[in-house]
């Protein structure tokens, strides 16, 4: 792309009126917007399809992990237990929380119609913790869950079967907190990654896409905004293409592919084409196939974060993880 054209690319759109943040003397910001949350229901008797349960991670960080249970399992005498799938949120690493109602629902959603136990982590926001704050805390989560002897993990969960998605940031993270734990498998003992769920995962870069570009003024991920999150979660002094944003600015990065390869991890990147993130997302998904890490990679209609924004239109997806975790 000309850089003629790279100049050109103007997003009117206030990233802090969009975001709805005032940032503050001493590098915090100011959340105006009140988003509404979820309190867990973990009594047995309540008549929801899904139990959920608040656990501290970390109550030096403000941490905690939701953990979401199929009602149905409570009083089955099946002896068969169910995959665990890790969930890390979106919101740009700047916004949300794992009791957000759009993240709660979604995660109940998925425990019914993928039969799995859902570990939610509440990790902390930039950019009074920038990256990898965040990152940090999806780790200590992974060791909490190979020891735990929290009761819904212990009878019900299989950590044999673990798998890590997360939704736009969450799924940046479910990347980097994945390549970090292939590196390092042997400290996890039972817990066994068997693969990713990238979903609209967010990358960026210094230099504008041709995606980016044309959905500059997106209303769901504008430019403005886009820019304004990375630049408020990455550490001081990093631009875009820091690799906790440019996965292809990584040294080591087909090292860390190969790895993957060698553990027999599969891969899910969930797109859209109406996401200005996308070609991002197609850039990586033909690098790891290039290094022979098996991607299944699914590409619909809509924008960016669609599933959680209208609930009624996950099914495909739902689908498509559900054949992942339970493969035949």
């Amino acid at each position: 792309m000309s850089q003629q054209l790279q100049e050109q690319v103007l997003c009117p759109i206030d990233p802090y009126q969009y975001l709805q943040i005032t940032r503050n003397p001493d590098g915090s910001i100011t959340r105006l917007a009140s988003f509404p949350t979820i309190v867990a229901t973990p009594d047995a008797d309540t008549p929801s399809r899904v139990l959920s349960k608040d656990l501290p991670l970390n109550p030096n960080n403000a941490t905690f992990l939701r953990l979401y249970l199929p009602h149905k399992l409570t009083s089955s005498s099946s002896s068969s237990k169910l995959p665990v799938i890790v969930y890390f949120h979106g919101g740009g690493f700047v916004l949300l929380s794992a009791s957000s109602s759009i993240n709660h629902d979604f995660c109940s959603e998925m425990a019914t119609k993928l039969s799995a136990v859902i570990v939610s982590v509440e990790y902390r926001l930039a950019p009074e913790a920038r990256l990898p704050a965040a990152y940090d805390d999806a780790v200590e989560a992974l060791h909490w869950l190979k020891a735990t002897d929290e009761k819904w993990i212990r009878e019900f969960s299989d950590v044999s079967s673990c798998y890590l998605m997360g939704t736009s940031a969450g799924g940046n993270m479910a990347y980097h907190v994945g390549l970090n734990v292939a590196a390092a498998v042997d400290e996890f003992g039972p817990l066994k990654i068997k693969g990713l769920i990238l979903h609209h995962p967010y990358f960026g870069g210094s230099q504008r896409t041709e995606s980016e570009v044309r959905l500059a003024n997106n209303p769901t991920l504008p430019l403005s905004a886009n820019d304004l999150m990375w630049e408020l979660a990455l550490p001081p002094g990093a631009d875009r293409d820091h690799e906790y944003c440019n996965p292809t600015e990584m040294h080591d990065l087909r090292t860390r592919f190969d790895e993957i390869g060698r553990l027999g991890w599969e891969v899910i990147l969930a797109a859209c084409d109406g996401d200005p993130v996308i070609d991002r997302q197609v850039e990586l998904v033909n690098i790891m196939r290039s290094r022979g890490v098996k991607v299944v990679d699914h590409v619909g209609a809509g924008h960016h974060g669609m599933d959680l924004l209208e609930l009624s239109k996950a099914g495909p997806l739902f689908n498509l993880v559900k054949d992942f975790v339970h493969p035949s």
